[in-house]
């Protein structure tokens, strides 16, 4: 042998994270829905728990008790408010829409529809109510269903129009090669 270290030819991976992403051939849907669930229930518990106990704490004493700190800082505590309520309306649309016809089902509504209302008293008790608007929030809480609505209509309305009309376009280019095949 040679006193010369060996020399390693060792490849990098075009991408590391590539073995973690989501493979069709080797990943089960059931698999990749259970991951989501996981992922999903630990951002909306983060989520929920911010929003019902808010960064900085609230206030203990004063005209301001049980009001949160951070509110005072006003354009701040929006971002915080509505990214925190979009995060969580997003969690909750993803939940019930991987378990949908699952057992128990009415029952998972139930209990996120009400940890939605626990969450928006919550974060009603915390805010000074002359401080925040609470029509930004709630608008930021509805977005995702918002837009899951009109992914849905506008993927059964506007794309089978498509297909339609696509349709019947190749079939006109049918009848106008038999039509001149025929002369």
């Amino acid at each position: 042998m040679s006193d010369q270290p060996e020399k390693r030819t060792t490849k990098r991976s075009h991408s590391w994270f590539k073995k973690f992403q989501y493979d069709p051939k080797t990943d089960s849907p059931s698999d990749a829905r259970n991951v989501l669930l996981v992922v999903v229930a630990l951002i909306a518990a983060v989520t929920f728990q911010a929003g019902v106990n808010p960064p900085g704490g609230v206030w203990q004493e004063g005209n301001h008790a049980g009001r949160a700190i951070y509110a005072s800082q006003k354009r701040a505590y929006y971002v915080f408010l509505v990214s925190n309520t979009l995060a969580l309306s997003t969690c909750i649309l993803v939940i019930t829409s991987l378990t949908y016809r699952f057992p128990f089902h009415l029952e998972i509504w139930a209990a996120t529809a009400s940890m939605m209302i626990t969450y928006a008293s919550a974060v009603f008790a915390v805010t000074p109510h002359e401080s925040v608007r609470f029509r930004y929030p709630l608008i930021a809480a509805s977005v995702p269903f918002v837009m899951r609505c009109f992914g849905y209509f506008f993927k059964k309305y506007c794309m089978s129009e498509n297909e339609n009309q696509i349709g019947s376009q190749e079939e006109g280019e049918k009848r106008d090669g038999q039509a001149g095949h025929q002369v």
